[in-house]
């Protein structure tokens, strides 16, 4: 069966915590943006219902998508809840993205189509970013409470890692559509820096594990004296992490996206120690300019490395296993490059136009019982 995805124009309300302009989007929203925008483009109709933030408009369009900002970070579900019930009937399918904690729409939508759509599972962050009792409850209880509710609906996720922990949760309709990529692809190694540099890039918090990079960069220089550590990012671990950063660490903040292509193109190597990631699409982006990283071998990072030809994954917390890897790929020009090379054609396999394109294609499978779902050609 073709269909022809311009014509459907179907309207989809997509519920998730925050917008692209939330000073505290990550990855998700990045992929809830990018998708969205396109769906517009193929002639959907998307309205995004998301929490409000200090001086945001309460109503907005991005990219043609429809913003309605309510409530804060923990009142935007009983408003999307409030909304679903004026207006579940002027809209087609309902997208609930769920980021820990859930909208849960199968408890309240009655007469639309749902499409769960979960990044990864919280599971280590409830110790990482919550404290006792909260992380105990949320670990062993909580959160597979929640997520009950989804057992039998349509859900999305990234990453084959993902689809398993849903799977052993009792999932039975999951599908995997792979994040996109907004950064150009080199079409060969670039020219890296003169000094062997490692590269940081996520969020300043725990469950990223930026001081394990730090960790991991001060046994490089032991052996690498001139080795340099650059992180991105921001967050309440950095003025932390700047007491204890020494000689050849900088932290260069939150800094736009043309500065981090170019700082991920001349590094050498991304240091990656989070706990557990829907994808790890720094990755990717990293990959694309030619940049292998070094990683913990957890889920959703699995996936974004090939181990020993895109990067190298060790054992998870092991900061020292780390740091020797990075040190390996940093002495070794011949291999650094030959993963340089593989990360680039890796890198290449991914858009946000085919991911739009199999995302739509799970939304008209939703709405059309017929409908037979292919396969994703990557």
């Amino acid at each position: 069966m073709v269909v022809n995805l311009a014509s459907i124009k179907q309207r989809i309300l997509w519920l998730n915590w925050r917008d692209i302009r939330n000073p505290d989007a990550g990855g998700a929203e990045v992929f809830t943006h990018e998708v969205a925008k396109r769906l517009v483009r193929l002639g959907w109709s998307v309205t995004l219902f998301t929490s409000a933030f200090s001086h945001a408009k309460p109503e907005d369009e991005i990219d043609g998508v429809e913003i309605i900002r309510k409530g804060g970070r923990f009142g935007v579900y009983r408003k999307a809840r409030d909304y679903c019930g004026k207006y579940e009937e002027d809209f087609d399918i309902i997208i609930d993205e769920i980021n820990t904690r859930p909208f849960m729409t199968p408890r309240f939508v009655r007469a639309r189509p749902i499409i769960a759509l979960i990044h990864q599972l919280a599971r280590e962050y409830w110790f990482y970013e919550t404290p006792w009792p909260v992380s105990w409850v949320g670990y062993f209880y909580l959160e597979r409470s929640w997520l009950s509710t989804y057992r039998r609906t349509r859900t999305v996720t990234v990453s084959e890692s993902t689809k398993k922990d849903l799977i052993q949760w009792g999932f039975t309709d999951v599908h995997v559509v792979p994040e996109g990529l907004s950064v150009p692809v080199a079409s060969e190694v670039p020219k890296k820096e003169p000094t062997p540099t490692l590269l940081f890039v996520g969020r300043l918090k725990r469950v990223k594990k930026p001081d394990h990079a730090i960790r991991a960069y001060r046994l490089v220089r032991e052996t690498i004296p001139n080795a340099r550590l650059w992180i991105l990012g921001d967050g309440y671990m950095r003025k932390g992490l700047e007491r204890i950063a020494g000689d050849g660490v900088t932290l260069k903040g939150r800094v736009e996206d043309s500065m981090k292509i170019e700082l991920m193109t001349r590094a050498h190597v991304l240091v990656f120690p989070a706990v557990r990631e829907g994808w790890g699409l720094s990755i990717t982006e990293s990959n694309a300019r030619g940049t292998p990283a070094v990683a913990y071998d957890v889920p959703g990072v699995r996936d974004a490395i090939s181990n020993g030809d895109t990067g190298l994954l060790v054992a998870r917390d092991n900061w020292k296993a780390l740091g020797e890897a990075a040190c390996r790929l940093l002495r070794d020009q011949h291999l650094r490059e030959e993963m340089a090379a593989k990360a680039l054609k890796f890198a290449s396999k991914f858009s946000w136009d085919k991911t739009c394109t199999q995302f739509a294609k799970i939304c008209e499978s939703a709405l059309n019982p017929n409908y037979q779902l292919p396969r994703a050609d990557y």
